[in-house]
């Protein structure tokens, strides 16, 4: 069976995903993309950082992650507030229909199989 077309992603989320690209880099002291694109550790070149940022891309949630994690554990200029913001861009990402997360939280309640009726107590 093939699999079905994804709708496109709103470019409104798309924006939002590369605002907390945006300010997770800042915050990490990379005032520019060049900057954090020139580091070896960074996971993605510096025209795809550009592309995502300005939401014309949408990163996968293994790309969106690793640069979180490149931003707020492996740059020297992450701090505890950058490590915070990391968690707080990963929640707001996932949040977004673009990784699907509330969908699949949805499934899962879905799926979940009816409480199996216990023993009930004697009423006094």
């Amino acid at each position: 069976m093939p699999r079905k077309k994804q709708s496109p992603i709103d470019a409104d989320v798309a924006r939002r995903i590369g605002g907390l690209l945006r300010g997770l880099r800042r915050s990490a002291g990379y005032r520019a993309v060049k900057d954090a694109a020139a580091d070896s550790r960074c996971p993605a070149a510096q025209q795809t950082i550009y592309a995502y940022e300005r939401g014309g891309l949408v990163p996968s949630l293994k790309q969106f992650m690793e640069l979180v994690e490149f931003y707020a554990l492996q740059s020297a200029g992450a701090t505890l507030a950058t490590r915070y913001e990391g968690v707080a861009a990963m929640v707001a990402a996932l949040g977004t229909p673009a990784y699907h997360f509330p969908e699949a939280l949805d499934l899962i309640d879905r799926l979940q199989p009816e409480p199996a009726a216990g023993r009930r107590r004697r009423k006094r």
